[in-house]
């Protein structure tokens, strides 16, 4: 007997995938019946029987996690008051959100596009570790003001990158891709994760224990972990200050990871020596942040995912998580 099923996407969505759609129909007409239900007529409709949702990118719009714009917190209650709801897929690496952490709490699988965007993300990361390292914030302002200063002298003239230590926490598709990008650099990596484990093609493994001890030993301090109970507030001014004078932090993970108010205090110390920040502690980032104007600090909006290439990754994974779920897996 055939299972009729409602999966809910973005007319957008719908529009881009008629040709996967057309072919996953006709793979599945055996078993399944598939009513694929664009959001807007959802909403207009105000469904209660869907069963399964795609939450794609631009479906998210410009909304942060601690700023929802109306138009999609009607995505999200449409979603929790559908009590027969059984999976979701997200464009996102995290599902932090407040939704998503309900539904899940209430049997909802909810499935992320972790990976997808791992190489746009690493290549980020390692675009803020150049321009810190070439000072190129400190040159972009004085071509501002038309000044030809040499990069020369104490606090001017770089270092080499070459025999520098990395210390990336997290060790999925983000710190690994980064790691093989750094290494290129001759640049040593050390991976802290949650247990420590050998030393993998070079990369030293250590466990959050051996935090401080990796800290000490690190030019570069590179967030690229989930937001769990572990990593939540994580870095702090006393994690900072083990880093050795000068050294930079790469946050492309969670801005809450970071005790943000003591990252300013030491950054303003100039214990450290810069910052790429990608993420905070609240998005977007108040104008009012002293992280702003600090001529050290690169500052994006959450931008480090970002790429043209992404739309597609994610639509493979929810194919690929689709699948599996018709399966009863997720």
């Amino acid at each position: 007997m055939r299972q009729t099923l409602r999966l809910l996407m973005s007319q957008h969505a719908l529009d881009a995938t008629a040709a996967e759609r057309a072919a996953f129909d006709a793979e599945h007409a055996s078993s399944h019946t598939l009513e694929w239900v664009s959001i807007e007529a959802a909403l207009a409709a105000q469904r209660r029987d869907l069963d399964a949702a795609f939450i794609s990118r631009e479906v998210t719009g410009a909304s942060t996690k601690h700023e929802i714009h109306p138009e999609l917190q009607a995505v999200y209650d449409l979603l929790l008051a559908n009590q027969g709801l059984r999976w979701v897929h997200i464009h996102s690496a995290g599902a932090d959100r407040a939704v998503y952490v309900a539904l899940k709490a209430r049997g909802v699988q909810i499935s992320t596009s972790s990976g997808a965007n791992a190489p746009v993300v690493a290549a980020s990361a390692l675009a803020g570790m150049l321009a810190l390292a070439r000072r190129l914030p400190l040159l972009w302002r004085e071509q501002q003001a038309r000044a030809w200063i040499p990069l020369m002298g104490p606090g001017r003239m770089p270092r080499d990158l070459p025999g520098q230590t990395v210390c990336v926490i997290g060790w999925g598709p983000i710190g690994q891709q980064l790691a093989r990008l750094v290494k290129a650099l001759d640049m040593r990596v050390i991976a802290v994760r949650t247990q420590a484990r050998p030393d993998e093609d070079g990369v030293r493994m250590v466990g959050f224990a051996q935090l401080h001890e990796a800290l000490a030993q690190s030019d570069w301090l590179v967030l690229a972990c989930p937001l769990t109970a572990q990593t939540q507030q994580l870095i702090g001014a006393r994690e900072l200050r083990a880093m050795p004078a000068g050294a930079h932090l790469i946050n492309v993970a969670r801005g809450e990871c970071v005790r943000q108010d003591e990252l300013c205090e030491v950054l303003q110390s100039g214990h450290l020596g810069g910052a790429y920040l990608d993420v905070f502690a609240h998005e977007p980032l108040p104008q009012d942040s002293p992280l702003w104007s600090m001529p050290q600090v690169l500052v994006t909006p959450h931008a480090a995912g970002h790429s043209d290439g992404n739309e597609g990754r994610v639509q493979a994974m929810f194919w690929q998580g689709l699948r599996r779920w018709l399966q009863g897996g997720a």
